[in-house]
């Protein structure tokens, strides 16, 4: 193998071309955009940047957040200092770091729109705007809208979420987040650099209701809108049964990031499985013990085996987070509650920013450091109602 194609330029596509053209191989990245802005956060998790330390440990714009605030209707609100801070980009800032990388690793980069691709020998045809591009490989980085129906997840409407926000010229030290009645989802406040990114991401509801959502928020705080930059975006959150038909790779061909449905399905977080599913697809693609008729079994293995299990069973928990009673108020109300009342659980909530505690083992972990006090017998019966029994969580 010798040539490989990126279709796409993002945090998966980018990342996956430094580390195929660090290893010597001729790569090119197609993007009819390369850098641009998107509507989420830009938060990177310790989990992130230990994994890959220039995360932190560079010169573009950045904050470091060390404090959140979480609310719920009838629950009122808690703070919570970081023992890890997040990150924040500017989508656009952080992606065109891991573009400039990807440039100075010997990566190619097209600013054209890839219109189709064929099967050409064992090879690919790559059809753009500027021409036709030819490859042996293809790396999948084209988004949650992928317009390449042949490659890449697969999903319905059931298996996406709306992201929508606006930037706010304003500024605060802290994370805000604020769980909704009836919302399978949650509104944000994230401080970056000269703004404030104010979005929410949601299932279930039309665009424009979670923008009405959003606005009366925005109002009720205080925050001014109107005339702030608008962005809505797409997200992938696959359910139980998408991420077991999940296609993520086949013959000639790896998805990554949001093109392989790699979002987290509660959080809606992205940025570290595309950062993590691009490493992995180049590790895959570089090495020759695998044939290239094999190198799409042992991308499914390793990306099940990193993640997907793991997010797989964050699906059948996202419903009960959300939308779950418990003892007459709402699972969001009840956790704040214990994290006002409860040490541990406040080390758990720690340990979900910070991306370092696995869904699968959430439920274990909890109730083997349960003492018995009313609080902790009251939390345990939480945990029965929200969190299931999995035959997957000893995997």
């Amino acid at each position: 193998m010798k040539t490989v194609a990126v279709l796409g330029g993002g945090p998966a596509g980018s990342f996956a071309a430094e580390r195929l053209a660090s290893a010597g191989l001729r790569v090119s990245i197609f993007d009819e955009k390369l850098a641009w802005e998107k509507p989420c956060g830009g938060g990177l998790t310790y989990k992130a940047y230990k994994e890959y330390p220039f995360l932190i440990d560079n010169d573009t714009p950045k904050r470091l957040v060390h404090q959140t605030t979480l609310a719920a209707p009838k629950a009122g609100e808690v703070k919570m200092d970081l023992a890890h801070p997040l990150v924040i980009y500017s989508r656009m800032d952080l992606n065109q770091m891991l573009l400039e990388r990807a440039g100075r690793a010997g990566a190619a980069l097209e600013k054209t729109r890839v219109q189709g691709i064929e099967r050409a020998g064992r090879g690919w045809r790559i059809k753009t705007q500027s021409g036709i591009a030819e490859a042996d490989f293809c790396i999948i980085a084209t988004g949650a809208r992928n317009p390449l129906r042949e490659v890449g997840t697969e999903w319905s409407a059931k298996d996406t979420m709306s992201a929508l926000g606006y930037y706010v010229p304003a500024s605060q030290e802290c994370i805000d987040i604020q769980f909704l009645e009836n919302l399978e989802g949650y509104i944000w406040v994230f401080p970056r650099c000269g703004h404030l990114s104010v979005g929410i991401c949601g299932k279930g509801e039309p665009a424009q209701v979670l923008r009405a959502r959003l606005e009366q928020y925005m109002d009720e705080r205080g925050i001014v809108w109107k005339g702030s930059r608008f962005y809505s975006h797409m997200l992938p959150s696959l359910e139980t049964s998408g991420w077991r038909q999940n296609r993520v790779s086949g013959d000639g061909w790896l998805a990554v990031g949001d093109a392989g449905g790699l979002v987290d399905p509660i959080t809606g977080e992205g940025l570290y499985y595309a950062m993590r599913s691009g490493d992995l697809a180049s590790r895959v693609v570089v090495d020759d013990a695998h044939g290239i008729a094999e190198k799409a079994a042992a991308y499914r293995a390793m990306v099940a085996r990193e993640f997907a299990l793991d997010l797989e069973f964050a699906a059948t928990l996202a419903k009960r987070v959300f939308l779950g009673k418990f003892m007459f108020n709402t699972v969001p109300a009840r956790m704040i509650h214990f994290m006002r009342r409860s040490p541990r659980f406040r080390e758990l909530m720690q340990d979900l920013f910070a991306g370092t505690q696995p869904y699968l083992t959430l439920r274990k972990r909890l109730l083997k450091n349960l003492n018995g006090t009313l609080q902790e017998v009251l939390m345990n019966f939480f945990l029965n109602r929200v969190i299931p029994e999995s035959s997957r969580a000893s995997l």
